[in-house]
């Protein structure tokens, strides 16, 4: 089992997504044990930055999801989440690839853990989808980089515009 102790809410984001797109329960397991309810709300905050920008990504390059594909991933994903919580994340990820988010916005509002579980599966099957599995592991070895890098070093000073530049300057 690995120290989790120390590890940041991103990093335990990124640990539950890896587990999920390896097929690794006890990843799974290892990213989220110990979080209290102030940790498991900035993991759920980072899971839902991932799936509001993996959804975005997808948008902006006019890649659309086949129902089928995503069915696929989310069977083979959601058998790698606790017994408990598979049933129920792997339905509420069809009934929003089919657009019914009713489903998603029940079990999140239920139960905070589902409600990472749920994130977890859907970032995992939407990034399945988009780079397949070793970009989506390159995506977020990616996403764990630059956020270290603000984390530890902060922007740099010229990483901000600051308004728009003069053809003369």
């Amino acid at each position: 089992m690995s120290d989790t102790a120390h590890q940041t809410s991103h990093d335990r984001a990124v640990g539950v997504v890896r587990g999920y797109a390896d097929h690794d329960a006890d990843a799974v397991q290892d990213a989220l044990t110990g979080l209290n309810p102030d940790g498991r709300i900035e993991v759920y905050a980072v899971l839902s930055a991932l799936l509001r920008s993996t959804i975005s990504i997808m948008e902006l390059t006019g890649r659309r999801w086949k129902l089928d594909e995503l069915v696929r991933h989310c069977e083979e994903v959601a058998a790698t989440a606790p017994p408990h919580y598979e049933f129920a994340v792997a339905e509420a990820t069809r009934a929003w690839a089919r657009g019914d988010h009713s489903a998603m916005r029940s079990l999140s509002g239920q139960d905070l853990l589902g409600a990472l579980h749920m994130t977890a599966v859907g970032v995992t099957v939407l990034g399945l989808a988009l780079w397949g599995r070793s970009g989506l592991l390159d995506v977020l070895a990616e996403f764990d980089r630059t956020v270290t890098a603000l984390v530890d070093d902060g922007p740099a000073d010229d990483a901000w515009p600051r308004g728009p530049r003069r053809a003369d300057s």
